[in-house]
């Protein structure tokens, strides 16, 4: 009997984690045709999109064995998903069924759907292309949709930016339209059709560095500069698409979390109902060109945490309202000392400055029930696979979400 969708993402998950994750990986390798002997491996990375999927990264240590029957050993990374893909007959692309599941398998940087990761990857290829030598560092991979690469030449940092073709040519578009504008956006240096774009790095330390270190007198001036730079967006961005702010997809956000911490699924559920029921009686303001994903990782600021000084991860920047800029803003910064306890002692400083200004700004029950919705989005990304602790932080980031739905339903 056949398991329904929900169940199977959850069984599919299971397994993935599980020491079932081995027999795949066995299976995939000898249908690669490569004989090897797995001598370990570990989950390195998991990414579940409800209703979309479960991909898996893994670190993997084996022997290869090579034509005269000696060992090699290696360490690869490779991936199994359940997601659907657009170019299923990739090569080195191979398939395992178990049970009622079947899983594509690659190994990094092979992706089947970023044909550009390969590229970035290698410090040949991208030398080449950059007409002088460089080394390349992988800062982030999330199989099958996108990977950031640091490329270091003697005397620049540049990075890579790996996406799907059609998704690279839209980023490609934000980042021109926001550099005529004169916002400090980093500048298109590639734009490579295969699904790259090589961007210079943006001036200034991120706000994260300047939130670690406590803003304090600099706090309001620094939201003014943020203001000043989200009012100058260009209104060009109004033609570009429009993308669901977080609060707007709560009863999503809610089900991964409960997904994460089944104990607590009744509360997560519980404040995705106070999101709709205050959006559905607050104003979230006229229609502008906003960021899209305004957070502490996206802002660089200058050395004194005065002003603005760059922005970057521009994918989401089109037509959207004000007031959700700012919830991204102050529900990023209400969870980092439940991530980071010992790194972020300020928080509770700075961020009323912050929240007590956004809410004369715009709609109070507006701004605080996007943000409880911001911070219900990140509540199921503190899981963790590598055995770190992670409950106490998903709680937190819960119970912050909670606090932030009471204050607005307080202002209403």
């Amino acid at each position: 009997m056949s398991i329904p969708g929900k169940d199977r993402e959850k069984a599919d998950l299971a397994l993935l984690i599980g020491s079932g994750a081995g027999e795949i990986l066995r299976s995939a390798l000898m249908n690669m045709g490569q004989p090897a002997v797995i001598r370990g491996w570990e989950v390195h990375s998991i990414h579940h999109r409800p209703g979309a999927g479960v991909t898996a990264g893994y670190s993997v240590t084996l022997d290869r064995i090579l034509p005269n029957g000696a060992h090699m050993r290696v360490e690869e990374y490779l991936c199994a998903s359940t997601a659907r893909l657009s170019h299923p007959n990739t090569p080195g692309l191979v398939y395992v069924s178990k049970g009622d599941s079947t899983f594509s398998v690659w190994r990094y940087p092979a992706d089947p759907e970023l044909p550009a990761l390969f590229l970035a990857c290698s410090p040949e290829h991208m030398s080449a292309l950059l007409g002088m030598p460089v080394s390349v560092e992988l800062m982030s991979y999330r199989p099958t949709r996108r990977a950031v690469v640091r490329v270091r030449a003697a005397n620049s940092v540049s990075y890579a930016k790996v996406a799907r073709p059609p998704q690279v040519e839209s980023l490609a578009k934000r980042h021109i339209m926001l550099s005529r504008a004169g916002i400090p956006a980093p500048p298109v240096l590639i734009h490579d059709v295969r699904g790259l774009l090589v961007i210079g790095a943006a001036n200034g330390i991120p706000l994260s560095t300047a939130i670690s270190r406590g803003m304090g007198r600099n706090a309001a001036p620094l939201l003014g500069s943020l203001t000043a730079l989200l009012n100058a967006l260009p209104r060009e961005a109004l033609s570009l698409s429009h993308r669901p702010a977080w609060a707007d997809r709560s009863t999503h956000y809610a089900h991964a979390a409960g997904t994460a911490l089944p104990e607590e699924r009744v509360r997560c559920e519980a404040v995705a109902h106070g999101i709709h029921e205050l959006l559905a009686s607050s104003d979230p303001g006229p229609l502008v060109p906003v960021h899209g994903d305004f957070y502490e990782a996206n802002i660089f600021v200058s050395h004194d945490s005065s002003r603005v000084t760059g922005i970057i991860d521009v994918d989401s920047l089109g037509p959207g309202h004000r007031v959700d800029d700012w919830a991204c803003l102050l529900g990023h910064m209400s969870v980092l000392p439940h991530l980071a306890p010992e790194s972020y002692p300020y928080v509770q400083d700075d961020l009323p400055i912050w929240r007590d200004a956004c809410e004369h700004a715009v709609d109070p029950v507006a701004l605080c029930a996007r943000t409880a919705g911001v911070v219900l989005s990140l509540v199921a990304g503190a899981k963790r696979v590598d055995g770190a602790e992670w409950i106490d932080d998903a709680l937190g980031r819960l119970s912050t979400a909670e606090a932030w739905l009471e204050r607005a339903y307080r202002h209403r």
